[in-house]
């Protein structure tokens, strides 16, 4: 433990020394001469500013730049989110088209005076990388009717900051940021049409991602649900640059958005409902939707099982389990450790929940979020099924887990997943199996989980968590056998009696990045036998 500590110290060490030379390097002169050589070619595919409302949150109310104060907001410099914010200029795209060139030129051109070497805070890959994506995609405002001097140096620092991204892409550990980057580096490509010095480049590094992040079968080898919706809207956005600028699409980006639509047809569009699994969060996906249908984007996936999930439904309920492997830690960032956890929808509301992400990753919450405990799934021992370790900036995996056994039948009347993990066999010796259920005539869920113990050693104790939706009520009997659950207009019950239920309060992270309270059922236990069987009901009353 202790030799661990110290190698992690170690690196922790090199990494910082790593990191403060080429932060020397950066602010250098030298640097700056490198990614200051461009080209004087002329500003030629314009691309439409409602592309982008796909990844956009507009205001329904535009704000014309003269009622905005920017005299002197460049000189107050900090690392406040309002600040970074300002510096990515996507707040052009909540300008009313009547306002002033002008201004909103003045404004670049004052930013471009007061930042035009590299600064780390405003130059940061991401925020770089969306500042040229936001002045060329609102070339109405930001380059139209320009003076030539003003064009000149519009055009200049665009190819530059895109030269830095170039530069600085191999150095970005986040996938999600590359993609924007690669976004950027494309779109600089296709407005100056300089083909080999950006599009092929960023066209490369994008082929470069989809082969690292997308397995041979179409699925995303992180299995996050939000991630795979996020890759989606930046294809399609970089196809429709394609398109408006009529250059031919390449073939492997097409094959990405076909797979990564399927998987969204599934995940979304099936159920209308933001599953809890693996890093996702409650979304704005109904607002996606009308985005592809306004471009002609048509997904559609029938099956039941799909990238490590399996999902049942009919027109009033949805079972929707994680029956998926881990993925490897290379991948893991986002992975919560919930195999075997399952979620029921009931006419669009969730009956049962997992608690969904907290995605900051230097608080206390983003570690819990990621433990067993999160999800309705079982617990040996308050340990969870995976092990993770801090890695910089991430959680990763450091122990994983394998599905050892997966079917479903599906029939008019009658439904049922099984599938089994191996995530605590080598802690406890024990192989989990999860069976559901489901009698749509009766509207009854049985479930039975089961523990398999290889060789006892000693009693181990074992808790199921069936975690809520923070509307929901609960109420107890007064036989302590069963508990009542309100959802909406609907009641159900849950019983399992041969084992004690209780109810507990927890906290749930469906919106992004806050979290409330919420409750839980669990039955616990403790057990020495080579083979553990809890039954558990849950049936509309």
């Amino acid at each position: 433990m202790l030799l661990n500590e110290f190698f992690r110290s170690l690196r922790n060490f090199n990494n910082l020394i790593k990191k403060k030379f080429i932060d020397i390097y950066r602010n250098s002169n030298f640097y700056d001469k490198k990614i200051s050589k461009t080209f004087n070619t002329v500003f030629q595919y314009k691309p439409s500013p409602y592309l982008l409302s796909s990844i956009i949150k507009y205001q329904n109310k535009k704000y014309k730049i003269d009622e905005l104060g920017f005299n002197t907001i460049w000189l107050n410099k900090s690392e406040t989110r309002e600040f970074i914010k300002l510096n990515n200029f996507f707040w052009f795209f909540s300008l009313d088209l009547k306002s002033s060139k002008k201004s909103v030129q003045k404004v670049i051109s004052d930013w471009i005076d007061k930042n035009d070497k590299y600064e780390k805070v405003i130059w940061e890959f991401d925020i770089t990388a969306k500042r040229i994506i936001s002045w060329l995609s609102n070339h109405q405002l930001s380059y139209n009717e320009g003076t030539r001097d003003y064009k000149l140096m519009f055009d200049h620092m665009v190819q530059k900051q895109a030269n830095h991204l170039i530069n600085e892409i191999k150095n970005s550990n986040n996938l999600e940021n590359k993609i924007i980057g690669c976004s950027a580096i494309i779109l600089t490509g296709l407005s100056y049409k300089k083909d080999k010095v950006y599009l092929e480049f960023g066209l490369s590094s994008l082929k470069k991602i989809i082969k690292y992040s997308i397995d041979n079968q179409g699925y995303l080898k992180s299995r996050n649900i939000q991630q795979q919706i996020f890759y989606l809207k930046y294809f399609i956005l970089i196809r429709e640059w394609f398109k408006e600028s009529q250059i031919e699409t390449p073939e492997y980006l097409n094959e990405a958005i076909y797979f990564l639509g399927q998987a969204y047809a599934y995940f979304w569009q099936n159920t209308r409902v933001d599953l809890l699994f693996n890093g996702n969060n409650n979304s704005n996906n109904p607002d996606f939707d009308n985005y592809l249908k306004r471009l002609g984007y048509k997904f559609k996936n029938d099956k039941k099982d799909y990238c490590g999930y399996t999902i049942l439904q009919n027109k009033k309920i949805c079972l929707a389990m994680d029956t998926g492997s881990s993925p490897d830690f290379k991948h893991s960032k986002n992975y919560q450790s919930g195999a075997l956890s399952f979620e029921l929808i009931s006419n669009g509301k969730k009956l049962i929940s997992n608690c969904g992400y907290y995605k900051r990753i230097n608080q206390k919450l983003n570690q819990i979020s990621k433990s067993s405990a999160a999800h309705s799934t079982l617990v040996i021992d308050d340990s969870s099924s995976c092990k993770f370790s801090r890695n910089e900036d991430a959680w990763l995996l450091k122990r994983g887990l394998k599905i050892t056994e997966k079917k479903f039948i599906f029939e008019k009347n009658y439904w049922k997943i099984t599938a089994a993990h191996d995530g605590y066999l080598k802690k406890y010796n024990s192989i989990c199996k999860r069976e559901i259920e489901f009698y749509p005539e009766r509207m009854l869920f049985i479930g039975i989980d089961k523990i398999f113990r290889k060789k006892i050693n000693n009693k181990y104790k074992f808790q199921i968590r069936f975690h809520l939706d923070p509307n929901i009520r609960l109420m107890k009997t007064q036989d302590n056998k069963s508990i009542l659950i309100e959802l909406d207009q609907e009641g159900w019950k849950f019983t399992c009696d041969n084992y004690e239920i209780n109810i507990d309060n927890g906290l749930y992270f469906g919106k992004k990045n806050s979290y409330i309270e919420n409750q839980n059922i669990f039955i616990s236990g403790i057990s020495n036998n080579n083979e553990e069987s809890i039954k558990w009901e849950i049936k509309k009353i």
